[in-house]
């Protein structure tokens, strides 16, 4: 049977990506949570993964490309994304987001082992 683990963000590293972003990551054996830091003008280029993804805003605004869509998700907002669908988005400002992932992205997990 799995164990219960508490996990505490202040005890969690904070992962540099590029100048513009920064995350910290838990995960689970088939769900992931991450906190994104994204400064103004950051822009996460077009990608598509097989996990489904909700994107809730806690501070600043991201303008996202779901498809053929743009939607403007500000803060106290969730965007949900389905599974295998492009997109992309740009920080209007400067913002701090949850992003919750099932299943786990493996990329990130290998990522974050290097």
């Amino acid at each position: 049977m799995p164990s219960v683990r508490l996990h505490r963000w202040d005890e969690i590293a904070l992962e540099k990506i590029t100048e513009m972003m920064s995350q910290k990551v838990i995960a689970g054996e088939r769900e992931m949570l991450a906190q994104i830091y994204l400064k103004r003008g950051a822009l996460i280029p077009l990608h598509a993964h097989e996990s489904e993804q909700m994107t809730y805003i806690l501070q600043g605004s991201l303008r996202f490309v779901v498809g053929h869509e743009e939607v403007i998700v500000r803060e106290g907002e969730v965007l949900h994304i389905p599974a295998n669908v492009a997109h992309q988005a740009e920080a209007l400002e400067d913002t701090f987001e949850l992003d919750v992932f099932s299943p786990v992205r493996v990329d990130w997990l290998r990522e974050l082992e290097e």
